[in-house]
């Protein structure tokens, strides 16, 4: 058994291995000859798919003609997003900051919080380790705060894409009591270099809670919940052209998604898991639609062919993903939509289609990292970015205050560096940034109510 499996290993790597009893010669084990394209090949894709897409119907030019609406609306994204200089799914472009920035501009994380009753977009610098407030969520009225939006780089702008309204009222106890207003279409652009917000044109379907990511200089969104009437996920999906500042629609998904996950990866729009369910009729009135084959799988939008793909099993669990990014080509993911840190870092082989954990990764605490914490401190929040090789993760940690009666927030960085070499170099690290106490970052408690993504301004 063990020599069939080895056999197999071999197999895979060099097409010309002998599968026969007879025992293999040095000679015979040598691997072909490869050129140089050949020895650093992309990643390999995913094959087993099933082709999701209903053939267009029409003729030729009909067909030709829709095809040519989805080109550029899509614009061209043919090749490897991974590898290219385009933005990542977490909107990083693939350069970092600090020891890792090689693209000799500075590098910036932005995230969005909740103090009180208001939304605040805040901002970590990893080259100079400093956190400061940038500030309010312009158009959320005051006493109401925005949840379950986009946050998303392109170029040097944050968009803040649609979300659900609520009012919050504040209750005995220190507590607040939330009552959902309404699911918002509202698109918000933040001009990193200027400092200065507009208002974008807003999304043709409002969406709470649905899968997001830059795709070469577009924002791809797909899912979501449209209304608060229901909990119905939806399959429409569209795209964002900054340069025209116009939405367009994209071909529907062929299952109804919410608290879905989005990434772009060897080139497609990737959307995974999530609270799924068919498009298509139940076999039987009275039947479920949904199933754990929608909800632990992801649809890809194949950007050449201007279709959707569904890949079974990519996720593999029933609870939704939390985060998924992108980085030199694999992806990583840390937590589900229940427990932001499972414990390690998990890698995605899109060969094998599962994930694994990745080498010496596991830590079952991360403020394990840190030896400023007190026992007693509690995790509110965690959210990860890329930058370069390394992934960072943003931690708050509830500590006491001064009078053991009132808490504060303590915000901490971790990083894992997904190169390191295992025994050579330590893959996690971790340190307090210098915080902007003019602004009382860390006064009271903060919520985290958006992903983080990331920026690279160029020199």
């Amino acid at each position: 058994t063990g020599l069939l499996a080895a056999r197999l290993t071999l197999r895979r790597a060099w097409p010309e291995f002998p599968m026969t009893n007879t025992p293999p010669t040095l000679r015979s084990l040598r691997p072909p000859a490869m050129d140089a394209a050949q020895r650093c090949p992309r990643p390999p894709i995913y094959r087993p798919r099933v082709l999701l897409a209903t053939p267009l119907v029409g003729g030729g030019d009909e067909q030709r003609a829709r095809r040519q609406v989805i080109e550029i609306a899509m614009g061209s994204l043919e090749g490897d997003v991974a590898t290219s200089p385009s933005l990542s799914s977490t909107g990083s472009s693939g350069t970092g900051a600090g020891n890792d920035n090689h693209g000799g501009g500075e590098v910036r994380i932005y995230a969005c919080f909740a103090h009180g009753a208001s939304n605040s977009l805040e901002c970590y610098e990893p080259g100079a380790n400093t956190w400061r407030r940038v500030g309010g969520l312009p158009g959320v009225p005051h006493g109401h705060v925005l949840k379950g939006f986009a946050v998303v780089a392109v170029a040097e702008s944050v968009y803040v894409i649609g979300g659900r309204l609520c009012r919050r009222e504040s209750v005995p106890g220190g507590d607040y009591r939330d009552t959902d207003v309404g699911v918002r279409a509202d698109v918000l652009r933040y001009d990193v270099r200027r400092g200065e917000w507009r208002c974008c044109a807003p999304l043709l379907v409002p969406r709470v809670d649905f899968a997001c990511a830059p795709c070469r200089g577009r924002i791809c969104v797909a899912g979501g919940l449209c209304s608060l009437s229901g909990a119905r996920g939806t399959a429409a999906a569209e795209v964002y052209d900054p340069e025209t500042g116009r939405w367009s629609p994209l071909p529907d998904m062929s299952t109804l998604r919410y608290k879905c996950v989005g990434v772009t990866w060897q080139g497609g729009f990737h959307v995974v898991g999530g609270f799924a369910e068919s498009t298509t009729p139940a076999a039987a009135p009275g039947e479920a639609q949904s199933s754990a084959l929608e909800r632990s799988s992801a649809e890809v939008f194949n950007c050449g062919r201007g279709v959707w793909e569904i890949i079974p099993g990519m996720w593999q669990l029933d609870v939704p993903p939390n985060q998924i990014v992108a980085v030199a080509g694999r992806l990583f993911s840390s937590g589900d939509c229940l427990n932001s840190w499972k414990g390690h870092v998990e890698v995605y082989d899109g060969e094998l289609n599962i994930w694994s954990v990745m080498d010496h990764s596991a830590l079952s605490d991360l403020a394990l990292l840190a030896s400023n914490l007190p026992p007693s401190a509690q995790q509110l929040y965690l959210t990860m970015a890329v930058v370069g090789t390394r992934l960072f993760f943003l931690a708050g940690y509830e500590i006491a205050g001064d009078d053991d009666e009132s808490f504060r927030t303590v915000s901490l960085v971790h990083s894992y560096d997904t190169s390191a070499a295992p025994g050579l170099a330590p893959a996690w690290s971790s340190f307090q940034p210098k915080m902007d106490h003019d602004n009382n970052v860390e006064d009271g408690s903060k919520e985290l109510f958006s992903q983080c993504c990331s920026v690279q301004l160029s020199s």
